[in-house]
């Protein structure tokens, strides 16, 4: 009998290790994966730092104009005038739609004035 709680607890103690083992180099797999992940991640972050500065460069209104100005005939562009704006009040806004239906109305205004005389 104690020969068998020997045999049983050896194979447990192998099993244990054997799973100890198996996560321990599941972990470092992870670990692995996420300083992968993060390096990836500060690699986009440093491209997308560059092409938001880029686009900043690009179009500074001087650089721009100095385009519009080069290209003017080629483009045949129209020059900036106050005509060419409209006013807040030309633009159509929708009107409100109600937010419930009133279907009784009543005057209640009509009613304490009835009230008040009486």
């Amino acid at each position: 009998m104690r020969g068998l709680i020997y045999v049983l607890s050896t194979l447990a103690v192998i099993a244990l290790a054997y799973w100890a083992y198996h996560e321990n180099y599941q972990t470092q797999q992870a670990l692995r994966e996420v300083k992968s992940l993060q390096r990836q991640i500060g690699d986009a972050r440093e491209r997308l730092a560059v092409l938001r500065a880029e686009w900043a460069y690009l179009n500074r209104p001087e650089r721009l104009r100095d385009l519009s100005e080069l290209n003017f005939p080629d483009l045949q562009l129209m020059p900036l005038a106050p005509e060419h704006f409209g006013s807040v009040a030309e633009v159509a806004y929708p009107a409100p739609e109600p937010r419930f239906e009133i279907l009784d109305p009543v005057d209640v205004a009509a009613r304490l004035i009835e009230g008040v005389a009486e």
